[in-house]
């Protein structure tokens, strides 16, 4: 069983309790800008077990009639079509999603601002989807010179020309689908606006990670390294903290550098800058709520072998460059650990070696470990998923889950009707098939109350799964790692 190393109800009290006083600070008015994920922080959750996901949207929740939620998008993501990759959806998809779970909570959702805007087919339909809904929709222009210009950018010519979000509450939330779009550039637009109609307003900043009273090289902050990888970001020694208060704290390179153009934008806006460091502007608790060091330090050495194979497979295909693999075997050599230091790599290669073809292992809640090979029925995942459920539900070895009169048709429309030539079954196909089968045959029904036991099981594979394999493990909670090797 998974250690617990975080506690979440002294979390959601202390960050809630935390933020009030900061609104209180800047005199009723707070602009908060949400890095990370904010509904579905699943990093958090795997490097500090005990931690919700949903665990930052149940703190608001606590402040639920002081909060506004404003969304932000750069255009430019809506015009490729950028895709977050937890989730396969793209980032416009995204954001109707975020607005979707935040009204279904009861949180109130202002407007969504489309930043660094240039219209384009693409943003107009997305805007009229929007307004459809009846979400406002503000624009946000790009800024010459940003953000090194500063007297351009705090000015009538600058954040001047942006269109001004009307809100009516104490604590404006402004969040994202990710990284890149433009969530301060839209809080300081905000203050250069609201002290131009002579309204006191704040900034503040909710970043998870890196935990800034961990330290530097404290597993949990290199695996926010590791999971940023394809962004170069790197944790530092906040100097302007260490130099003010003679204190050492854990800030990152993006928040360090941007610093100094931050304190100026505050000076020609404000007067003043209300802070002497990046990491006073941070409002994270997370540091105060672990309650098992060791526990969390095990989780997050996991998550960074994780992103290593994960990375290695990007490589493989093409997704990435070798310096992003250099970085994760730099941070595993930091915290002391190798890539077979994750348990299912050994038995799902060695299976693989023992058939000759690909295989597949699962780490199963209690610790046992289970296997699938390769067959003409099943696919190695496949047959490892329902060898897990037979595990999980005591469920002698020799049954069969599935019966040949529902996998035949199966295979019959995969091969004669949709031009496939192989035709075993995937992992989707094989909880179809045995959803069917449930309805007559009792084992397969215990079998499928088995599923929810697979979340945060641990799997490897022999080779590079297929997308729907992949999206069916990701959708079942499996925590899924390949060998950077494709189908023979």
């Amino acid at each position: 069983m998974e250690r617990i190393a975080f506690d979440n109800e002294l979390y959601i009290r202390s960050q809630s309790a935390h933020i009030r006083s900061r609104i209180e600070q800047f005199g009723g008015k707070l602009y908060l800008e949400f890095g990370g994920k904010l509904y579905d922080d699943n990093h958090a959750s795997r490097v500090l077990p005990g931690f919700q996901p949903d665990s930052k949207l149940r703190m608001l929740l606590q402040l639920k009639d002081k909060v506004e939620m404003v969304v932000a998008i750069n255009a430019a993501d809506i015009e490729k079509n950028k895709i977050r990759g937890d989730l396969g959806i793209t980032y416009d998809r995204d954001v109707i999603r975020l607005i979707d779970i935040f009204s279904g909570f009861g949180l109130y959702v202002g407007s969504v601002v489309l930043t660094r805007y240039n219209e384009t087919d693409q943003t107009r339909a997305f805007q009229s989807r929007l307004e459809s809904m009846g979400v406002k929709v503000y624009h946000h222009y790009d800024i010459p010179g940003y953000p090194s210009n500063i007297a351009h950018i705090v000015s009538d010519d600058g954040y001047g020309k942006n269109d001004f979000i009307e809100t009516s509450r104490e604590l404006v939330v402004v969040t994202a689908p990710g990284p890149g779009s433009g969530k301060l550039a839209t809080c300081m637009s905000q203050l250069y606006h609201e002290h131009k109609r002579g309204v006191k307003a704040g900034y503040a900043k909710f970043e998870t990670f890196p935990v800034w009273n961990l330290p530097l090289n404290h597993p949990v902050n290199l695996a926010y390294e590791a999971a940023t990888a394809d962004l170069s970001d790197v944790n530092m020694i906040d100097p302007f903290h260490l130099d003010a208060y003679g204190m050492t704290t854990v800030n990152y390179n993006r928040d360090v550098e941007a610093f100094p153009v931050l304190v100026t934008m505050f000076e020609r806006i404000l007067g003043e800058c209300p802070y002497k460091s990046p990491t006073d502007m941070g409002v994270n608790m997370v540091g105060n709520c672990i309650v098992d060091d060791d526990a969390a330090r095990e989780a997050s050495k996991q998550e960074i072998l994780r992103r290593y194979y994960a990375s290695l497979c990007d490589e493989k295909q093409g997704k990435c460059g070798h310096a992003e693999v250099m970085k994760l075997e730099l941070l595993m050599k930091k915290v002391g650990i190798c890539a077979e230091d994750r348990r299912v790599v050994a038995p799902a290669l060695n299976r693989a070696r023992e058939t000759g073809k690909p295989a597949a292992a699962m780490e199963l809640p209690d610790g046992r470990i289970i296997t699938g090979k390769t067959s003409s029925l099943l696919g190695a995942s496949a047959a490892l998923l329902l060898n897990a459920l037979k595990a999980l539900g005591n469920i002698p070895d020799e049954v069969h889950l599935i019966s040949p009169k529902v996998i035949d048709p199966i295979q019959h429309l995969k091969v004669d009707h949709l031009g496939n030539r192989n035709p075993r079954l995937h992992t989707d196909e094989v909880l179809i098939a045995l959803s069917i089968s449930a309805v007559t045959d009792s084992y397969a029904e215990l079998a499928m109350e088995q599923l929810t036991k697979l979340r945060g099981c641990q799997v490897h594979s022999s080779v590079i799964l297929s997308a729907v394999d992949e999206k069916t493990f990701k959708r079942l909670g499996v925590q899924l790692t390949c060998q950077p090797q494709f189908k023979g």
